[in-house]
């Protein structure tokens, strides 16, 4: 037990004598200090004691698209933390092709009595689907946050990236590297999410090089898949069409630029530059390290989780759109337009 403390105490940073407070459920311990305790026993993979074991306040539905891309597993990873603190248990439900729709899923949620329920990326991102499901789970008393999408049909929140300020950062930094051929690689034009990057990306093309909107959607904006495989043959459309730069609508799609490249015998960023989108985990350690526009998981997973308990504590917050601004964040796959080098 003497050696149990030592450890709980060193990770927690306090004294032994008060873990054995805590772990007694002694009084006189703050709230924070208590919680680090109880997150050094975690950490240590200790089972909690009975007594400080939390009841959970209820369940609550998180629906997201296939975990395959790993943004979506880092969404949900700080979704569920942030339920977890306030004494939620979350429940993580996952759409898959040929598996559950996302209407199943959120009627098997609904029918396990959850507090709330979190789409990412659903239905309410697509502008052809029917809008009148999210009012009918309104109508059953169910409060919901949607994050990335955004329908005028529906009276709900919404946590959304600035995906036209994204825009905007990549193509920016291209232009500043003197790239005057840039292509934009995304996903089907149905989702307001690309049709807002297309947006930005236009709109910025236009200012800082001087191309026309028509001439732009139709000679650097390629749609295709949000994978791997989808991100090649887009790259390689665009590169066809002399593009020394690529910006993708993922990460995912950015990996599979680089491959097109490479088998196109191109090197990246020597002859093509490649930007991505999300900053998903371990993307910082691709090779070459990507150059990406990082979605600010943590605020957004946290605002979804804050906006659901204020709906779930009836102080519903403005059913209205929450923006969180990315970043650039500058790495190893871009660099100076082939023309450019050796310029003085």
């Amino acid at each position: 037990m003497t050696t149990r403390l030592a450890d709980i105490a060193a990770q927690a940073g306090v004294s032994e004598a008060t873990v054995s407070r805590v772990l007694n459920g002694k009084p006189g311990v703050a709230a924070t200090t208590r919680q680090s305790v109880l997150a050094a026993l975690d950490v240590l993979g200790y089972e909690r004691p009975v007594r400080l074991r939390q009841r959970s306040e209820g369940l609550v539905g998180l629906i997201t698209p296939e975990l395959e891309n790993p943004i979506f597993p880092a969404l949900a990873q700080v979704i569920g933390q942030a339920l977890t603190r306030q004494g939620y248990t979350p429940v993580l439900a996952t759409q898959t092709p040929g598996g559950s729709t996302e209407d199943e899923l959120t009627e098997m949620l609904v029918d396990r009595g959850v507090a709330g329920i979190i789409y990412v990326s659903g239905l309410h991102a697509d502008t052809t689907a029917d809008m009148q499901r999210y009012e009918r789970l309104r109508a059953q008393g169910v409060p919901f946050v949607l994050v990335d999408g955004f329908s005028s049909q529906v009276q709900a929140p919404f946590i959304s990236p600035d995906d036209r300020a994204a825009m905007s950062l990549a193509v920016t930094h291209l232009v500043s590297l003197g790239h005057t051929r840039i292509g934009l690689a995304l996903g089907p034009k149905r989702f307001v999410p690309v049709q807002r990057k297309i947006e930005g990306f236009v709109r910025t093309v236009q200012d800082q090089l001087g191309l026309s909107a028509e001439t732009v959607e139709k000679e650097l904006v390629q749609h295709s898949l949000y994978t791997l495989e989808g991100g090649q043959a887009a790259a390689s459309a665009l590169i066809g069409r002399d593009c020394t730069a690529v910006v993708c609508a993922s990460d995912m799609m950015a990996l599979g630029a680089i491959r097109a490249a490479r088998q196109l015998g191109l090197d990246v960023p020597k002859d093509v530059s490649v930007v991505g989108f999300d900053d998903s985990p371990l993307i910082a350690f691709t090779d070459p390290p990507l150059t990406t526009v990082r979605k600010p998981v943590p605020a957004m997973g946290q605002a979804a989780v804050r906006t659901l308990l204020e709906e779930i504590g009836g102080t519903p917050a403005p059913h209205s759109e929450f923006v969180f601004m990315p970043e650039l964040v500058v790495r190893g796959s871009t660099a100076s337009a082939p023309g450019e080098r050796g310029r003085p």
